[in-house]
């Protein structure tokens, strides 16, 4: 509510006054050029930063608050964010949808459904060893799309409630933005979706 940020007092406002209410299930889009303020809105929606004067609840309370940490802390972990770059393992498709999961708890019929859910599933299951393939350093056997895909099964695997899409679809061609955006257009209503990019 209210929320106001700059970086300190001699700096321009980079946000000033935003009243923004987010329900669970929105699909909500953030467009605008680059330096207008959209990676400072989704730190402050994350709380990496906190804003210089109103606040930003969830579910009602202040998650800036000092005695809030465990809610701050939840909040965070409720968050999937998909950025431009999406890091990969030299590892299997598996190990990389199922990221900071330990390997004998990966859960195999889980990874297949947020796959499929990604639409990857048919390209990973075309390979030899199926989820059980390499992908190489950063992924570098795969397209930006099929890159954005695995980063789409993994935000799905962890089961976030907020999926954040930080310029995802920047670097991607108009055929595959499309068939990107389809994807998340499919994916459960009670996810909420945040897209921010610099064009509609």
């Amino acid at each position: 509510r209210r929320v106001l940020f700059r970086s300190s007092s001699d700096e321009k406002i980079i946000i000033n006054g935003l009243n923004l209410k987010i329900k669970r299930g929105e699909r909500i889009g953030i467009v605008g050029v680059t330096g207008c303020g959209k990676t400072t809105f989704i730190d402050l929606l994350i709380g990496l930063l906190i804003p210089t004067s109103g606040s930003v609840y969830v579910n009602g309370k202040d998650i800036n608050i000092n005695s809030n940490n465990i809610l701050l802390k939840s909040w965070r972990n409720s968050i999937a964010n998909v950025p431009q770059n999406i890091f990969l393992t030299d590892s299997t498709f598996a190990e990389n949808i199922a990221f900071g999961f330990p390997q004998n708890q990966i859960d195999m019929s889980k990874v297949r459904k947020c796959a499929r859910m990604a639409k990857i599933s048919e390209f990973i299951e075309s390979k030899h060893l199926k989820y059980e393939t390499n992908i190489g350093e950063g992924g570098i056997n795969l397209s930006g799309g099929q890159k954005q895909r695995i980063a789409i099964a993994r935000a799905l695997y962890k089961n976030s409630e907020l999926l954040i899409f930080d310029e995802a679809t920047s670097a991607l061609d108009n055929k595959t933005e499309l068939s990107l955006v389809e994807t998340l257009s499919g994916i459960h209503k009670e996810k909420t979706i945040l897209i921010i990019a610099h064009r509609f």
